[in-house]
């Protein structure tokens, strides 16, 4: 289940590296047991500091009888002592107690997380969100929690300026509804967060199969600046001129459906548009382009970022054909 389906439970495992959504996830557990008692009282333990006997104290009864939340942290860290106290709890839960386990990841533990799941526990998954896609919906569900929302094209604006970190999605998110009003469009975004497009193998590519050398080479130059593999970059190109190919090769027959190909709606729609500009000749020589690239960036050249930087131009002019 999501961070923000966690319920109330004996036992409650909250699963996953993403920081943010494990927070959110052990936050609304706790303001659960509030709206059920005021008074619970909520103790916090660090899994990777635990002594043994320390969970049977704390979910032990109160002398005001009052329930309890017990949130133990970093269970992927736990010590030998935590595991062997937690592996007994489990046999005999305490009455009014809800135990969460914070788990970020790893092996360690996984005899306990095997026990909670066999148990029948609820799993709170709190995985990153590495799809384009996911991040889109996140968005769409922070705005709309907020009683607001945006155009389509301004969403996927944000996730493109904000990029990979969840928790600066989310904080963009609360400065967009707290700066402004109505529907949020694209204009909102490139006022706030037009100078920080991150620049991916996936961008510099639709900039360069779309013609724009500048602009695809300011990315690529600005992602190899930052840290990005030439190797990458090269593979989204490649990914993005096999689509073309594959959807090329269909139009003279019909064309063909998306499952026929291999690939999402999305991608043979945004497929047709490009190929309005590419002829089957300058689509073999981006295609020549990226193979001889391929080969440099792997080892067979001795200056890689020249060598993907080559194929960008290539492929711009190849496609303005």
């Amino acid at each position: 289940m999501s961070w923000d389906e966690a319920p109330l439970a004996p036992v409650v495992l909250v699963a996953g590296a993403e920081a943010l959504l494990a927070e959110r996830a052990v936050e609304r557990i706790i303001a659960l047991a509030k709206e059920r008692d005021a008074g619970v009282e909520v103790t916090t333990l660090d899994g990777a500091l635990y002594t043994g006997g320390t969970l049977g104290v704390v979910a032990s009864p109160s002398l005001f009888d009052e329930d309890r939340v017990v949130v133990v942290e970093a269970v992927e860290r736990a010590t030998d002592e935590l595991l062997t106290d937690a592996l007994a709890y489990l046999e005999a839960p305490a009455p009014d107690v809800v135990l969460v386990l914070r788990h970020g990841g790893g092996q360690r533990g996984k005899k306990l997380l095997d026990a909670v799941r066999a148990q029948g526990a609820p799993v709170v998954a709190c995985e990153p969100l590495k799809k384009d896609s996911d991040k889109v919906a996140f968005v769409t569900a922070e705005l709309r929690r907020a009683s607001r929302r945006a155009d389509a094209r301004a969403v996927r604006a944000l996730v493109d300026a904000v990029g990979n970190d969840l928790r600066e999605l989310a904080a963009a998110c609360a400065q967009l509804v707290a700066d402004t009003s109505g529907v949020i469009g694209t204009e909102v975004v490139e006022r706030y967060y037009g100078g920080r497009i991150e620049a991916t193998g996936f961008r510099v590519a639709d900039a360069a199969i779309e013609g724009d050398a500048g602009q695809a080479v300011a990315l690529l130059r600005h992602a190899l600046a930052t840290g990005v593999d030439p190797v990458p970059i090269v593979a989204a190109l490649a990914m993005k001129l096999r689509t073309l190919a594959k959807v090329a090769a269909t139009r003279g027959r019909g064309g063909a459906s998306a499952r026929d190909l291999g690939l999402a709606p999305w991608q043979v729609d945004r497929a047709l548009k490009d190929l309005q500009r590419w002829t089957p000749e300058g689509l073999a020589e981006a295609i020549t382009a990226v193979a001889q690239a391929d080969t440099e960036v792997k080892g067979g050249g001795r200056d890689r970022e020249f060598a993907v930087e080559r194929a960008v131009l290539r492929i711009a002019s190849a496609g303005s054909r």
